[in-house]
């Protein structure tokens, strides 16, 4: 009879043990981490940057460069080189994820370089001189959503233009999305692109 109360009693223990893991570490740690993973931040939603009809248009981290249609206007900030492709202007596809891997001495990449320098003086109505090095290189991951104030600036008076804004206005847009040094002193200032160009009225397509 004590053999089986004791055996008893000791499966009322491993139960209840087990029922009260089961509760904290199956329901209680996951919850507590998703509660705090949502306080003051949107990075576990993907930091989703939406649109004014509350529309998902793309994430704050991942750059996304605006693809103007044949007879559009060029009306949006444009980012930087995205993804590791042989077109020296084409926007990539961001899921790649990868830079260029030439390197400095590369006749390759200097191809490329004074190609996009050409082509983005043209578009912007400048002298090849005037471009900035980040509008013609692409990061080391190939999605860098920033861009230099530098490159930001001289994008302004086309974004003016075709929208049909003031450079003022534009400016205060530009400014109210540039994130400063890390830490207060690491990199430079970066201009955020997505938010520029959702401030400009960029939407998500197609979005119900």
């Amino acid at each position: 009879m004590n053999t089986v109360s004791s055996w008893l009693r000791q499966c009322v223990v491993g139960l209840s043990i087990l029922l009260a893991m089961t509760l904290i570490l199956g329901a209680g740690y996951p919850a507590l981490v998703w509660a705090v993973s949502r306080v003051g931040s949107t990075s576990a939603e993907g930091s989703q940057v939406t649109d004014a009809g509350g529309c998902a248009v793309g994430s704050s981290l991942i750059g996304v460069d605006p693809r103007v249609q044949a007879g559009q206007p060029d009306k949006y900030l444009h980012a930087r080189v995205l993804g590791s492709v042989d077109d020296p202007m084409a926007p990539g596809d961001p899921s790649a994820s990868a830079a260029s891997n030439q390197g400095p001495g590369s006749d390759k990449l200097a191809g490329w370089i004074d190609a996009r320098r050409l082509i983005i003086a043209t578009r912007e109505g400048v002298t090849p001189a005037q471009v900035p090095p980040d509008a013609v290189t692409g990061s080391g991951s190939g999605l860098d959503p920033d861009i230099s104030q530098a490159y930001a600036e001289l994008q302004v008076p086309r974004i003016a233009r075709e929208n049909q804004i003031s450079q003022e206005r534009v400016r205060a847009l530009i400014k109210a999305h540039t994130d400063g040094r890390q830490l207060g002193f690491l990199g430079q200032p970066g201009v955020n692109v997505l938010q520029v160009n959702v401030g400009l009225g960029l939407t998500a397509p197609n979005c119900d």
